[in-house]
């Protein structure tokens, strides 16, 4: 066999172009195959059929490119759940725009490793831009803001405690019940205290008994507030937070992971007022920023609040070669070899602009308020509430929580729609947390009566599975013949916004 080509260098786009083909024809062939949001059958099924896809996955000689990318892209997106078909809206799992996804293709063929300079000269350049302009929306008035680029949220929260721990020692972390659960583990990972956690009762942080709470508190205090709840996408008050944390003597961090991003939408940004006023902002693009992970950030509103990152390896970052000019990178994560996540990040933001972004972010909230309407108008479903950001909680009217879970496992055993699950005011909700600016009221309606059919119909042998949390077993049962599966529902081509009716504007 001969040597494999490289994707980089002048030669690498040439050996690239028909390995991308054979990619792009299985995706488009995988996604045939399933025929819908995600593959019909649960693990007793997918699982032996991605296996034997894949058997041997390490043989004795080699298939070639060609059938080896065939073989394994085809099963991967056979087996996949599509966060690109409208019905697939259980998490905060985005389909990422093509373009970001072509960026990221560039990333991946160029492989700048961003822990010196030498391995990533015109990257260090942009990141050191994106992540001072990102910063920048964030905190506008600052005179220096700064970010770091991260995995994604649970590291960027790991790192605000991990900075105010450097500020003031054993810090003691206070958030809400409604706080992501990245927090209780950073702490953990921190050798931090376990963090005092507030009443959220009505999904949101009750200002009472924070205000309780940092009274009897007397170490050095670090209150966590969300900008966007991963169970119903509330929204914390962080203006009169902040006041708190003012007549308190606390820092601040506000987990804005998922809320971040509406500052580019002019309708929706006042939902974050407040937001400036944190010693640190949690932000996430590969939610809705439509980026395929991973694309987390960590803002402050002072450069040197970073400074505790930095870390010294002579054969990375000399002392001879930053009194050069040489840029150091290693302050910039607490992760040595890292990936250039900052491309795709500024391909999108440049291309689209605030109008496209701000475009994005109105449909999609638009969608998840006519969704609300729909529900509300359907007198087999009930509706939690209005939605905040893009997250609609609803259920089966007159159902127990075994029977709102069994119906979201008949809906994933079935491979009609991946939806989520959250408890609020002691019951069991199905959750759509709608990402995908594509979605039709169509796809929308179409996605209600699945469930209004699952209802009345569960699969055999749904009922078995107990209601005990976010990982109760999957449905088993006969596997449906893929011909009784609706037509999938693509969602790609645009369509006029829907608009939530007068008065429904989000708590």
């Amino acid at each position: 066999m001969p040597t494999p080509p490289l994707a980089g260098g002048t030669a690498g786009p040439a050996a690239l172009r028909p390995l991308i083909d054979t990619v792009l024809t299985a995706l488009h062939d995988g996604a045939a195959l399933r025929g819908g949001p995600l593959p019909a059958g649960g693990p007793d099924t997918v699982t032996p059929r991605t296996r034997t896809a894949a058997h041997p996955l390490i043989p004795d000689h080699g298939t070639g490119a060609h059938q080896a990318l065939r073989s394994l892209v085809t099963a991967l997106t056979a087996g996949a759940a599509d966060p690109a078909h409208p019905h697939c809206a259980a998490h905060l799992h985005t389909p990422p725009l093509a373009l970001a996804a072509a960026a990221d293709l560039a990333a991946s063929a160029l492989n700048p490793s961003m822990d010196s300079w030498d391995q990533a000269p015109a990257a260090s350049a942009l990141e050191a831009d994106l992540t001072s302009a990102l910063a920048t929306e964030i905190y506008p008035d600052a005179p220096s803001p700064d970010a770091v680029i991260t995995t994604g949220g649970t590291e960027a929260n790991q790192l605000a405690l991990l900075l105010a721990r450097e500020r003031h020692g054993p810090v003691q972390t206070v958030c809400g019940a409604n706080a992501h659960h990245s927090i209780a583990r950073a702490a953990w990972l921190l050798g931090l205290p376990e963090p005092v956690v507030v009443p959220a009762p009505t999904g949101t942080l009750d200002l009472a008994a924070l205000d309780e709470a940092l009274t009897e508190l007397h170490r050095p205090l670090l209150v966590v507030a969300t900008a966007g709840t991963t169970d119903t996408g509330e929204i914390d008050p962080l203006d009169a937070i902040a006041d708190l944390c003012a007549t308190h003597g606390a820092e601040l961090h506000i987990d804005a992971a998922y809320g971040g991003p509406l500052l580019f939408s002019p309708t929706h940004r006042t939902l974050l007022h407040g937001l400036d006023r944190a010693h640190s902002v949690t932000l996430d693009l590969h939610k809705l920023g439509w980026q395929p992970a991973s694309a987390g950030l960590l803002a402050v509103p002072e450069r040197h609040h970073l400074t505790p990152l930095h870390h010294h390896a002579p054969y990375l970052n000399a002392d001879d070669d930053t009194e050069a000019g040489l840029p150091d990178l290693l302050g910039r994560s607490l992760r040595t070899t890292r990936r250039p996540d900052a491309l795709k990040i500024a391909v999108t933001l440049q291309a689209l602009g605030r109008t496209g972004l701000a475009d994005l972010l109105d449909r999609t909230l638009a969608t998840a308020h006519h969704l609300a309407d729909l529900i509300t108008k359907t007198p087999t479903l009930d509706l939690y509430d209005r939605p905040t950001i893009s997250t609609v909680l609803f259920r089966p009217t007159g159902t127990d929580d075994h029977t709102v879970a069994t119906v979201r496992r008949t809906l994933l055993q079935r491979g009609h729609a991946v939806l989520g699950r959250a408890h609020a005011e002691g019951h069991l909700w199905l959750k759509a947390t709608l990402l995908n600016p594509h979605t039709t009221p169509q796809d929308l309606q179409a996605l209600l009566d699945l469930v209004t059919g699952a209802t009345a119909a569960p699969v055999t042998g749904a009922t078995a599975a107990p209601v005990t949390g976010a990982t109760a077993a999957p449905l088993t049962g006969t596997t449906p013949d893929p011909l009784t599966r609706p037509p999938a529902t693509p969602g790609s081509a645009p369509h006029p916004t829907p608009h939530p009716t007068e008065g429904d504007t989000p708590r």
